[in-house]
């Protein structure tokens, strides 16, 4: 049993609009530290951002603009990297939390759904979210016909309560608030989002989710603030194949359209 979200669901607009600041903030540093937490619904987003790059606030509202609306209203909160924090990274890449991960091997029922959201977001491109569970499709999609839905998927349940619009004028979103949708049966505590690449959340949860799917097999994972080694491997390594694996995708926003499947 698999959910998958769309890019135009508000929790998935918050990860992206996060991502986008983050890759923001790589445009500047070569290895900034930042962390972007998002809330948006209702014509209003708040953007909460700690960072040692010198990010200008009206880059941050075209943002949210292109990503939210044009008329939302962009609270905007930028304060400095915390000093221990910030101390942690300064002589090389050590680990930047606390944390326990988990990368597990997709399933055919996950890779199904995943290739599914894809195909139903580029001709519907409002928020949606899907579940696949064995044979049983659900689809929740907004702005679209349920009749002509029901017509191409007739085993499908479509739209249970019927035609709807979605979006953040009537829902709201928040950063992190999808991980099953982002990494299936690899969720831990870690957010996938919003961080730079010295976080463990993103780059162990990278690590680990890539070589579950090299070895087919599950891959388990405890890290603390601090620690040179990871894995076995420097930590510098898993930073650069996090950095590698972003990099091939788009970068931090385009990761967080579908996160890690």
């Amino acid at each position: 049993m698999i959910e998958k979200v769309n890019p135009a669901h508000p929790d998935k607009q918050c990860d992206r609009i996060a991502g986008a600041i983050v890759d923001l903030a790589y445009s500047m540093e070569e290895n900034p530290k930042i962390a972007v937490e998002v809330l948006l619904g209702h014509g209003v987003c708040h953007v909460i951002i700690e960072t040692t790059a010198k990010l200008d606030e009206w880059y941050i509202r075209q943002v949210v603009r292109r990503i939210a609306g044009n008329q939302t209203i962009a609270d905007i909160v930028i304060t400095p990297q915390n000093e221990h924090l910030l101390g942690n990274q300064m002589e090389n890449f050590r680990c930047g939390d606390n944390g326990i991960f988990k990368g597990m091997p997709l399933t055919e029922e996950q890779k199904t759904l995943s290739k599914f959201a894809r195909k139903m977001y580029a001709v519907h491109p409002f928020d949606g979210k899907y579940i696949l569970d064995g044979e049983r499709l659900i689809i929740c999609q907004s702005n679209t016909s349920s009749a002509e839905l029901r017509k191409l998927y007739p085993n499908a349940v479509v739209n249970p309560l019927g035609d709807w619009t979605g979006g953040s004028d009537v829902d709201t979103g928040a950063t992190n608030r999808k991980l099953g949708s982002d990494m299936a049966d690899s969720v831990t505590g870690g957010g996938l989002h919003g961080k730079d690449l010295s976080k463990a959340d993103v780059s162990v949860n990278i690590h680990a989710f890539l070589k579950a799917q090299r070895l087919s097999k599950p891959v388990e994972l405890c890290c603390a603030i601090g620690d040179n080694t990871v894995d076995g491997l420097p930590y510098s390594e898993i930073v650069e194949e996090a950095r590698e694996y972003i990099r091939s995708i788009g970068g931090f926003e385009k990761f967080a359209e579908w996160g890690l499947f």
